[in-house]
């Protein structure tokens, strides 16, 4: 049974301000992924926490990055259930997780972040990956002014295991620690 739309609505909002475009459907998913020419960045989106705290704000980061695929796409698992599962045709060999995410070149896969790349990692590492494999892969360098507001500021709250919390801004891909700012 899907997730209801109205709790999974904010955290499609997310990458969708970041420029996703949302795949509902299989036709979708076989349109994009299936051409063979040009850049296109998969996020299987997903209610965890690991795609809030970390998958999410990483994409927000590596968004602030001069190299970009020519195309960001995103599916919700749990919710695009037949759009999630053909998303998951393209990747064989893969196994099912999210949050997901993956490059493809020429429509290939050719970098993937799985769940057990993303959970228990800081955002700004995961976005560090994200970057190199766009700088890699992503011919496109999009010039500093077409980069929208959204992604030029991303304020995250991390908790560490003994439950103090710490803030970080990371704007246009740099990060620093802003806890004891006010």
């Amino acid at each position: 049974m899907p997730y209801d739309p109205k709790l999974v609505q904010p955290m499609r909002d997310e990458l969708t301000r970041l420029g996703a475009s949302e795949l509902r459907t299989a036709e979708e998913v076989d349109e994009i992924l299936g051409r063979r020419s040009g850049t296109t960045l998969l996020v299987i989106n997903s209610v965890c926490g690991c795609a809030a705290a970390n998958a999410r704000p990483a994409l927000s980061i590596a968004r602030g990055g001069p190299a970009q695929p020519d195309t960001l796409v995103t599916v919700f698992a749990g919710q695009d259930i037949e759009a999630t599962e053909k998303a998951r045709e393209y990747l064989p060999g893969f196994r099912p997780s999210s949050p997901f995410m993956a490059l493809f070149a020429a429509g290939e896969p050719v970098f993937v972040l799985e769940r057990h790349h993303i959970e228990g990692r800081e955002a700004v590492e995961i976005a560090r990956d994200l970057g190199h494999a766009f700088d890699r892969f992503c011919a496109r360098a999009r010039p500093p002014d077409s980069v929208s507001e959204a992604e030029l500021v991303q304020i995250s709250r991390f908790e560490d295991e003994g439950g103090t919390s710490s803030w970080q801004k990371a704007e246009r891909g740099k990060v620093q620690d802003i806890s004891g700012e006010s």
